[in-house]
């Protein structure tokens, strides 16, 4: 792939409600990157064979990615258990896995001239799409505290689910994520580990930043 030379990239990892796409987001308003949500990807197929069960084929979702918008991965239907779900078991699908890469390596590597760079942040970001970034992190906390800042969304959302309930899902999605066969998430040995267990937002990006400054200011990049 011919990339865009000297732009700025940013590869993070992390568990399910950990805070990554939040500080994400902060690094891409800071930096003026690209962002993208790759984990959104799977579930915006999930919802799409949850949807067409009957019309779901390698051949339509191949064609649903190569046309996807950065705003289709908005949607709020995508933050549901069930889509969560079955987007950690299509993960493990290697096919869909390839499927998925040539549109995560573009957004990484060949952001519109609009952008300095980009960030993403999945399950394989640092180990598997973005190997070379300029900055790795992997970002994480205890599962109970992820536990509850997931459930403090969804009460926001009005859903109505248990603490328990989020608990044991996201017990099972740490599971499938970190022991499927294909890009299993881990943490690289050159990834900076973050967690924010005991961190305001504010206080992780305040980290974050000061990592990444340090770098750019002295140009060792």
């Amino acid at each position: 792939m011919r990339r865009k030379k000297r732009i700025i990239t940013v590869a993070i990892d992390s568990p399910a409600a950990a805070g990554a796409g939040t500080q994400a987001k902060y690094i891409a308003k800071e930096y003026n990157l690209l962002y993208l949500d790759t984990g959104k990807i799977y579930r915006y197929i999930a919802k799409i064979k949850l949807k067409e069960k009957k019309n779901f084929s390698y051949k339509s979702i191949k064609k649903k990615i190569n046309n996807i918008k950065l705003k289709s991965l908005s949607s709020k239907s995508l933050l549901t258990d069930e889509v969560a779900n079955s987007a950690s078991i299509l993960a493990k699908n290697n096919k869909i896995r390839k499927m998925v890469k040539k549109f995560q390596l573009n957004c990484a590597y060949k952001p519109s001239k609009y952008y300095s760079g980009s960030v993403l942040d999945g399950r394989d970001i640092t180990s598997v799409i973005m190997k070379d970034a300029m900055f790795k992190f992997y970002i994480t906390a205890n599962i109970k505290v992820r536990a509850k800042r997931r459930f403090d969304e969804f009460k926001k959302l009005k859903k109505k689910i248990s603490y328990n309930e989020v608990l044991k899902s996201l017990r099972n999605r740490d599971n499938l994520d970190k022991n499927r066969k294909y890009s299993p998430l881990k943490k690289t040995k050159d990834s900076i580990l973050i967690n924010t267990s005991k961190l305001s937002k504010k206080a992780c990006f305040k980290k974050i930043k000061s990592i990444m400054d340090k770098k750019l200011i002295h140009g060792n990049i």
